[in-house]
């Protein structure tokens, strides 16, 4: 398959698919052709019967920086003319006001995220470099996260625009509840070996051999027979589901939407996240994240 910003590829004799973010010049940042890319070559690893694992990987040195935020591919796909992205005009995109953003982002933010999360074959991130915000979705959705040992995992969004999280606000399930209020109101990231030590990373790899030992980890998941392992899938989701996980989700999105609202109603120009004005750093020109620690620096 051909697409513009992922790369999809079958390896050992088709039974992993390889799925790869490849737009490293913005270090992976997730613009709308990205994301409905990355929907589709989901959809064609699980209709493939022979694929049995599924890895989502990046090129470069950062995972995921999160969502688009003003690249020039993002501003012309969104730009009412002929380039305009088609995802822009169905699905809310024709509304107005905090209607159309919230069924957009309903859409391409959220629940696709929540589809991937639920995909019906064994899915495994290959994190490396760092992980922001929105890229943070992309890897929850997976069944399996396993990391370069430089990884570093951070949502900025609360202490650079003025927000209560990403649209699929898994963060008190992945980091435990308290060091989530810690990341959110500080900005701080978190390190690989603490991820690993919470269980949201599986396997720390050197860099260097980061790709081979994913390839290894997905061998032995694959040999899995492929009623067991969508079974013990289901029935891990299905527990965190009952736990009110698909719950907390919603409800978490819809206060993610009454979020952007306060901040297009307090602008002139209607933007619907905090400026710097407002009390908070500037995403553009804002200082690296520090590595959260026991005590202060």
């Amino acid at each position: 398959m051909t697409y513009r910003f992922i790369i999809y590829e079958t390896l050992d004799q088709g039974t992993i698919a390889r799925i790869t973010l490849n737009r490293p010049k913005t270090r992976n940042a997730q613009n709308r052709g990205l994301l409905v890319e990355l929907d589709d070559a989901f959809a064609a690893a699980e209709a493939d019967d022979t694929v049995r694992v599924v890895i989502l990987a990046a090129a470069g040195s950062i995972f995921s920086a999160g969502h688009d935020m003003g690249s020039s591919e993002a501003v012309t796909e969104r730009t009412p003319g002929p380039t305009q992205h088609p995802t822009y005009g169905i699905h809310g995109g024709t509304r107005t006001g905090a209607e159309r953003r919230m069924l957009q982002e309903w859409h391409y933010f959220f629940t696709n995220t929540r589809r991937w999360r639920d995909l019906r074959k064994i899915t495994v991130a290959q994190v490396n470099g760092t992980v922001f915000a929105a890229g943070l979705m992309l890897m929850w959705s997976c069944d399996l996260i396993v990391a370069a040992d430089d990884v570093t995992f951070a949502d900025v969004v609360g202490t650079r625009l003025g927000m209560c999280g990403v649209e699929y606000f898994a963060h008190p399930w992945e980091f435990g509840p308290r060091k989530t209020k810690e990341l959110m109101l500080t900005g701080d990231s978190m390190d690989v070996d603490e991820a690993h030590r919470l269980g949201m990373v599986s396997k720390v790899f050197p860099t260097e051999q980061l790709a081979d030992k994913t390839m290894e980890f997905a061998r032995r998941i694959a040999k899995t027979p492929t009623m067991a392992a969508l079974l013990i899938k289901e029935s891990v989701n299905q527990t965190v589901d009952n736990m009110g996980f698909h719950n907390s989700l919603n409800a978490c999105f819809s206060m993610h939407q009454l979020n952007h609202s306060h901040w297009a109603e307090v602008h002139d120009d209607a933007l619907a996240v905090a400026k710097p004005e407002d009390g908070i750093e500037d995403w553009r020109t804002a200082t690296p994240t520090m590595i959260a620690q026991k005590d202060l620096p």
